[in-house]
């Protein structure tokens, strides 16, 4: 395990492929490199759903520690919904990625309205997924929000800089994999991003990270939740 200032990694998972058997091993490895750092006072494990929350509950489960959803939701560019221009975050703020967005030539109805469907997202899922329950307050915790990946880190930012806005005492990043570039770029933003599989090439692929992969579906997350619940996490 190598400490470089403000990233962790794990040194030998370095450039490797297929390290991780689906996201529940993932975050059981997370959990164990958490487990052993200091300086984790008041944690509040923040999984961005709908890949993170497998790992964010075994970190919460590790950690002892409670549980809120991250919903923060890309903003899709209209002809490749994979890719994204944008997020918008749990609490209605909207952060833009200027550099990209001016070479798409897209109308400003365009943005609006692809803005506008992530938001309705957002909030459809703040719904769906908190069923009723009042969150943990972030306000002097730790924050250790949670994917299962970071590509290009623009969804992971703003859910930091959402975060942040809430004023607790750290704010850590914590992913099974990661873009070379991505990590450097949260670790100018996050007080400390914990990767355990840098990957350097020039092309990233989160789900190369692990040999059982599928997109979660609202109802599985859901399903997840019930089972945090059934724990006292969530």
């Amino acid at each position: 395990m190598l400490d470089m200032g403000r990233v962790i990694e794990d040194k030998t998972l370095r450039n490797r492929e297929y390290v991780f058997t689906d996201r529940t091993d993932a975050g059981r490895q997370l959990a164990a490199t958490l487990s052993g750092l200091e300086r984790m006072e008041k944690p509040v494990v923040c999984p961005i759903p709908a890949g993170g929350v497998p790992l964010g509950i075994e970190v919460a489960r590790a950690l002892q520690a409670p549980m809120r959803m991250a919903v923060v939701r890309k903003v899709q560019i209209p002809w490749n919904p994979e890719a994204g221009f944008g997020a918008v975050t749990w609490d209605g703020q909207v952060f833009l990625n200027r550099t990209l967005l001016a070479g798409l030539d897209m109308t400003d109805r365009e943005v609006d309205t692809a803005v506008e469907k992530a938001r309705a997202n957002v909030r459809e899922r703040l719904e769906i997924f908190s069923a009723g329950r009042e969150a943990p307050f972030l306000e002097d915790t730790t924050v250790i929000l949670i994917d299962d990946g970071l590509a290009t880190g623009y969804t992971m930012l703003a859910a930091v800089e959402a975060a942040a806005a809430e004023s607790p005492r750290r704010v850590v990043v914590a992913v099974p994999t990661g873009s070379i570039r991505a990590v450097e770029f949260m670790a100018e933003k996050a007080d400390l991003v914990v990767c355990l599989n840098i990957r350097t090439g020039y092309s990233f692929a989160v789900a190369q990270a692990y040999t059982q992969w599928h997109d979660l579906t609202d109802r599985e997350v859901q399903e997840l939740l019930t089972q945090a619940r059934d724990m006292g996490l969530f």
